[in-house]
């Protein structure tokens, strides 16, 4: 029996409300059994990454996304040295990744990752809990200029749905065993969830060992284009085959990464 839970998604349906102090999830609906083989999502307006639905044309789909094209503090970016500012010291990012995933969902954006409860990080005093990650080739956040074959986000909420992302850039190397098992497990179909047994330790070796990052004010790289989530983009990498790219690239049969988006006034903390 499908149950609706309130999760935060960047790429589910979500109707968000921006304030000063961030981006404030109203609601979202996601299927939660993995007995249920189709994923129902409800989008205002199609929205994509080719033709007409591609990313320069957000904006224009539909007046609820108009800060695709209007906003100031948009994401990804390119973090360059120019516009990275030293800190005397950014808060060290306390991972609390204890919660085990049993859903790995093709929403036909991405592919996604469920997590149970009770994963969390601790940042600028507050507290984020864990509701999913995702995946995007090649990468949104740029370094440099550098482009990356994957992204990971990912993605926590406050209590009061303020949003903040954790980005990993993912090099060519060795195979990565976590994201195979992840990648066997993919629904080559959109719309369509099947069941994964990743453990929460799994889950924790798709971060870098070494989790310096850099910070930024940001935005949802997906429609609405959401402001006010914070951005924490670790600066060591993880490694990805050829061969998973690949098996990637085939399964959503297009890239999915918005361009990066102007930096404007904003800085980079590092």
């Amino acid at each position: 029996m499908n149950k609706k839970i309130i999760v935060a998604s960047l790429l589910c349906a979500t109707l968000l409300n921006a304030n000063s102090h961030g981006a404030k999830l109203i609601e979202v609906t996601h299927l939660k059994h993995q007995t249920v083989k189709k994923v129902t999502t409800k989008h205002t307006s199609h929205w994509g990454y080719t033709g007409h639905e591609a990313p320069q044309n957000w904006a224009e789909l539909n007046p609820k996304y108009k800060m695709c094209g209007m906003g100031v503090n948009q994401s990804p970016i390119d973090i360059k040295n120019s516009v990275s500012v030293q800190s005397s010291g950014l808060e060290t990012i306390g991972f609390n990744y204890h919660a085990d995933a049993s859903a790995v969902i093709n929403n036909g954006h991405t592919i996604q990752v469920n997590v149970d409860s009770h994963s969390s990080i601790n940042i600028d005093g507050e507290h984020f809990s864990l509701k999913q990650f995702h995946f995007h080739t090649p990468s949104e956040n740029e370094i440099n200029g550098r482009s990356f074959p994957l992204e990971a986000h990912f993605v926590h909420s406050t209590a009061e749905g303020k949003l903040a992302v954790v980005g990993v850039l993912f090099e060519l190397g060795e195979p990565n065993k976590a994201l195979q098992t992840i990648w066997d497990a993919m629904p080559k179909e959109a719309n369509k969830q099947k069941r994964i047994s990743l453990s929460a330790k799994n889950i924790e070796t798709l971060l870098p060992s070494k989790r310096d990052y850099y910070y930024f004010n940001g935005s949802l790289t997906t429609p609405p284009c959401t402001e006010g989530v914070k951005w924490m983009v670790l600066k060591n990498y993880q490694t990805i085959s050829k061969e998973q790219v690949t098996q990637f690239e085939k399964v959503l049969g297009h890239s999915n990464n918005r361009p990066t988006q102007p930096i404007n006034a904003r800085r980079v903390l590092k």
